[in-house]
């Protein structure tokens, strides 16, 4: 007799959504039971993604998750998490309370849909994602094309690991303020910016989308690098051991589960970087303990592929400790933090960018905001060669820029004083080049 594989496979469908339907979410938030930190605990019927899912929006709300306990056996997922805000104190908040119910409560749909992962329509900007090779003046070169073709940038996020770039940028028109629409503009701007992203070097490929899509900035960079490779390390690569995570992956062949173990430096969104990558490596978590009190974050995974089996080859469990590598290395930001706030204005990512790369800085990450007609944009900078950065460097910059537009907020010991004969070299080497800029901001000349 002949089975109908589809019509099997759509009442496999209908009853998992039955089931949903039957066993809401259910969502517990106790700030009595833990003397330092809220205990949410969420209980919910499981599917593929539901963890990372809970994660994200606990993440997004900028709730730090110092412990986790973690069980998705058979049909159900029952989670608890200890979370604290930004200053490690209970989260007394009630508007964020009332958020993390209604969002993975009864009231929510992240049950029934990927709805933060997918692409979503956006008539306010245009998202143009780009991958490719890394190197110093990069994000100054893209920002400049996008400003002689009349395109604002409002906000974007660059990661930078093991020389590859990925970067989500959202711009407008320069006029309308708005999404880009023209299809023969839009093909423009992608063959351009694809030229800047391959450069001189034709050994990896650079990829370019334009779209008018929505999706999750941090949950997207993680997929560009994860499809582009940057797991992959050279053979040259000497990367501090004591700075690498330690990831180790073992199998408990009586009860068929690959163990995955993560001991690293604690820092925020370790436990999202990390769900991320399983997730987009096909990997379901049965069960997890995460603690994350101290200095050092400890991560415990029992794993199965979506098909059902452990890790199988030596070859798969290097590529699932190189993936999970690079998952936490993405976010660790090598290099002074800068913060910039000033009032926005077509071109300002480009001259900002442009002074860095003429006084010899490398952008490692960025961030890009714009509210409120108020620029608040975050870099990650180091010296093009890879030594700290000159003071006296950071200083002039300054200088050109504004001290209270441009602040310094990394840590002291990624500047090094400098001697009086690189000073001047330093100094003067990249200020008074093509341009400059006289009340920045605001007058922008030209030589």
């Amino acid at each position: 007799m002949e089975v109908n594989t589809s019509f099997s496979h759509d009442m496999d469908d209908e009853y998992k959504k039955l089931f949903r339907r039957l066993n809401p979410p259910r969502v517990v938030i106790d700030n009595e039971v833990c003397k330092n930190a809220t205990v949410i605990r969420v209980d919910s019927a499981n599917k593929h993604g539901i963890l990372l899912e809970v994660v994200q929006i606990l993440t997004d709300l900028n709730l730090i998750i110092t412990k986790a306990y973690i069980s998705s056996d058979g049909g159900w997922f029952m989670d608890v998490f200890h979370v604290t805000d930004q200053d490690g104190n209970k989260v007394t908040d009630e508007g964020i309370l009332d958020y993390v119910r209604k969002s993975l409560g009864p009231e929510s749909c992240f049950i029934s849909s990927m709805r933060s992962v997918g692409v979503k329509p956006s008539m306010d900007y245009t998202a143009i994602e780009l991958t490719g090779s890394d190197r110093p003046g990069l994000l100054s070169e893209v920002s400049a094309v996008l400003t002689d073709l009349k395109c604002n940038v409002v906000n974007a996020e660059v990661w930078t690991h093991n020389t590859r770039v990925a970067a989500v940028m959202q711009v407008t028109d320069e006029e309308t303020g708005s999404a880009i629409m023209e299809q023969e503009r839009l093909g423009k701007i992608k063959k351009l910016l694809c030229n800047v992203l391959k450069g001189s070097n034709k050994s990896r490929g650079a990829k370019t989308v334009v779209s008018h899509g929505v999706t999750h900035t941090e949950r997207r960079l993680h997929q560009m690098m994860f499809a582009d490779r940057d797991y992959e390390r050279a053979d040259d690569d000497i990367m501090d051991d004591k700075r690498r995570p330690n990831v180790n992956v073992v199998n408990l062949y009586d009860k068929h589960y690959s163990v995955v173990t993560i001991t690293s430096k604690d820092r925020p969104k370790l436990l999202f970087d990390t769900v991320c990558t399983l997730t987009d490596m096909e990997y379901v978590v049965f069960h997890a303990n995460i603690d994350a009190e101290g200095p050092e974050a400890y991560q415990e995974y029992y794993i199965r592929h979506i098909d059902g089996s452990p890790v199988k080859s030596d070859a798969e469990r290097q590529r699932v400790i190189q993936c999970l590598e690079a998952a936490i290395e993405r976010r660790v930001s090598e290099g002074l933090k800068l913060e910039l706030c000033t009032t926005d204005r077509v071109g300002l990512l480009s001259d900002v960018t442009r002074i860095f790369r003429e006084n010899s800085l490398t952008v490692t990450r960025a961030e890009v905001k714009t509210k409120a007609g108020k620029a608040l944009n975050t870099f990650y900078v180091r010296d093009a060669s890879g030594y700290p950065v000159n003071s006296k460097t950071i200083d002039s910059i300054r200088q050109v820029i504004g001290r209270t537009i441009l602040q310094v907020k990394g840590n002291p010991e990624d500047l090094k004083p400098v001697s009086q004969e690189s000073l001047s070299r330093s100094l003067f080497g990249g200020l008074f080049k093509s341009r400059s800029f006289v009340n920045f901001g605001l007058v922008r000349s030209y030589s």
